[in-house]
């Protein structure tokens, strides 16, 4: 009888009366055993669910054939993500482990080294880094960097159109009527806010508004912190009829606020944001926002990582997808 846990290669070798050697052949696929003595350690492998370890199989093989997502926090857009890197995973002989430390980026500067670090070698054949704060351009397995902090790099990346999905959502808002057009900042050290801020402005100065700075608050892309800004957004004495929330988190936080102000949407104030996640179409007003295709990228990351595991040729390894708008309840004519 074998001891309660896991099941090891010693339980299996004992309840199929073989040595350990002639079960690792069998595990190998190598010569040297009988086809009726294969088939009964085989038998018993599948009753007593046995695995090898990853780091067993990497030893002996240098591969795990296992993919890392490493990310610094499970929120929305990475679960969104991961429903696309699980859908491109299947069929590929490859597994998927999701890597989190708990930390979170914006405190944790180079988390991804630390990440790579524990995993690389040993449990991993490859990385999705999902919105990395450091890009090097040399690890010691093949990575895909999804959203970087700092853009596109050496490193191959996927992206989504941030610059021209912030146009579409300023357009949609001039195309009401409104003029007086608050915005609400992503986090200053990503890229992708900064492209959705320069969005907002060209497409204003397009039209030949000039920017107020007292319109634009910075909401860091999440709940928490999009509370106060967009509190002062909205009790200005001149408050703006609409504002673009440069996410979708601090989008519905705006309109929360709005609420609790007494403010009707969009009767008195007109709300878009970013990314399109499952919450965005279930608010109340349904959430008028840009869809980003998270999914899709997740998708891309994953199809471009195993070409670059298993080393093919890999043309384009800079992939940026492109964004829409999704019109809503959110958003009327002042």
């Amino acid at each position: 009888m074998r001891s309660q846990g896991r099941a090891t290669i010693i339980d299996v070798a004992r309840s199929a009366d073989v040595s350990v050697a002639t079960v690792s052949k069998v595990l190998n696929g190598r010569y040297g055993v009988a086809v009726a003595t294969a088939e009964r350690v085989r038998a018993v492998i599948e009753q007593l669910g046995y695995e090898s370890s990853l780091v067993a199989r990497s030893l002996r093989s240098h591969r795990t054939n296992v993919i890392g997502v490493l990310l610094a926090e499970f929120e929305p857009f990475s679960t969104e993500l991961l429903k696309g890197l699980s859908k491109a995973i299947g069929g590929s002989g490859y597994e998927l482990l999701a890597y989190s430390g708990g930390g979170r980026a914006g405190g944790n500067v180079g988390w991804e080294r630390r990440y790579l670090s524990r995993l690389s070698g040993t449990l991993i054949d490859g990385a999705i880094l999902v919105t990395p704060t450091v890009i090097d351009d040399e690890y010691r397995i093949p990575v895909v960097a999804v959203d970087p902090h700092t853009g596109p790099s050496a490193l191959p990346t996927v992206d989504s159109d941030n610059l021209a999905g912030a146009v579409l959502a300023t357009e949609h808002l001039l195309g009401l009527g409104h003029r007086r057009i608050g915005f609400l900042a992503g986090r200053p050290d990503l890229e992708s806010a900064r492209l959705r801020e320069e969005g907002y402005r060209s497409t204003l100065a397009a039209a030949g508004l000039p920017v107020d700075p007292d319109l634009i608050r910075v909401g860091w892309y999440r709940e928490e912190s999009a509370d106060q800004p967009a509190r002062e957004l909205l009790t200005m004495a001149d408050r703006p009829t609409a504002i673009f929330a440069a996410n979708d988190l601090s989008a519905l936080k705006t309109m929360e606020v709005a609420r609790s102000l007494g403010l009707s949407i969009p009767a008195d104030l007109s709300v878009v944001g970013f990314d399109n996640v499952p919450e965005a179409a279930l608010s109340t007003p349904a959430l008028t926002t840009i869809s980003q295709p998270i999914q899709q990228m997740g998708v891309e990351a994953m199809r471009l990582l195993i070409a670059l595991v298993n080393g093919d040729e890999v043309a384009d390894t800079h992939r940026r997808l492109p964004t829409e708008l999704i019109s809503r309840g959110s958003c009327s004519a002042p």
